[in-house]
């Protein structure tokens, strides 16, 4: 099997690497309006998310209630539970703030495209599939922010959470409810042009990588982070990947799922969001030198759940493509 290197990952890669060589262009002093952009982005991202969102199919998704509990219950419990048991090694405060950055990946909602586009090539179930994506980035609205929250509250004097949730509605809910509103009649342009507007998506999440990235390099965030540092952050991530990918496969035999089911349950219920990462920080921690450390496991995890993810589906697809072919044969 040939593996192709995302282009998206490669755009990070590039975006990191221009901000490390450019960071007066991204930084606190920049005369560029980056971050004013970049909240625009963020609110017309979420406008055309719930302009793709269909009510309809989210009504008929809600039958296969156990899978769906299932995958929801892995993406903002079993994740966060797991890092919490990690709460008693920190012992100071270059610890603590790794430890929240890998909090804040722990509660994020499941990514949409890519859980879908996976379960597709495993011969999953598409319908849960794109339900759960969809339903995931609505309730992280809520319930990323309450586990940040429970943390945040004792170290960071700015973070208020009724001043968050404010943030949240203005640039996220209310785009969100209008997109909905507006499916009716703008919901097929939308999916017609879908390829134009995740590209879309895309480049306003470079730019606030770049930018995040640019004042972290200025206030010399990562100086902490040796070669050494970053390699166990780096396996810490794969790691809590393969944790959780193996938790929901057990449980899905215990409840008796189809294969597809379990295909569906183990790529949904371990995936995490990018975009929802950088735009979610954006808003919860409004020190723009602090982010790049905070989306750092996240732009990790996101490279990991690719590569992972797609070599497990390609192989559980020509598995049941083998097993079509001797049925019929």
């Amino acid at each position: 099997m040939k593996f192709k290197i995302d282009k998206f990952i490669l755009s990070i890669i590039i975006v990191v690497l221009a901000a490390y060589l450019f960071p007066q262009l991204g930084g606190n002093s920049s005369p560029l309006p980056l971050a004013k952009i970049g909240s625009i982005g963020v609110s017309l991202i979420f406008f055309f998310y719930g302009l793709k969102l269909s009510p309809e199919k989210i009504k008929t998704g809600l039958r296969n209630w156990r899978l769906h509990l299932l995958v929801q219950t892995c993406t903002f419990l079993l994740f966060p539970l797991i890092i919490l048991c990690f709460y008693p090694l920190i012992h100071s405060e270059y610890d603590k703030n790794i430890w929240l950055a890998f909090l804040f990946l722990a509660a994020l909602p499941s990514t949409v495209s890519s859980s879908v586009v996976m379960v597709s090539m495993a011969k999953g179930n598409i319908p849960a599939a794109i339900f759960n994506a969809s339903i995931s980035g609505l309730i992280g609205i809520v319930v990323t922010p309450l586990w940040l929250g429970l943390f945040l509250n004792d170290t960071a004097a700015s973070y208020d959470l009724g001043e968050i949730y404010t943030k949240l509605i203005i640039e996220v809910v209310v785009p969100v409810i209008l997109g909905l509103l507006l499916h009716r009649f703008w919901g097929s342009l939308a999916q017609k042009y879908n390829s134009y507007l995740t590209l879309f998506d895309k480049s306003i999440i470079l730019l606030i990588i770049y930018k995040s990235f640019c004042s972290s390099f200025e206030d010399k965030v990562f100086s902490g982070i040796d070669t050494l540092n970053f390699v166990f952050i780096a396996v810490a991530v794969l790691g809590l990947f393969y944790v959780v990918y193996f938790i929901t496969g057990f449980v899905s035999n215990k409840l008796g799922f189809s294969t597809e089911d379990k295909i569906t349950a183990q790529f949904c219920g371990t995936k995490k969001s990018l975009v929802h990462g950088t735009v979610f920080a954006k808003i919860l921690f409004p020190n723009p030198s602090t982010m790049g450390i905070i989306i750092l496991p996240i732009m990790l995890f996101h490279a990991f759940q690719i590569f992972v993810i797609s070599f497990i589906a390609a192989h559980a697809g020509n598995r049941k493509e083998l097993e079509f072919n001797s049925i019929t044969d």
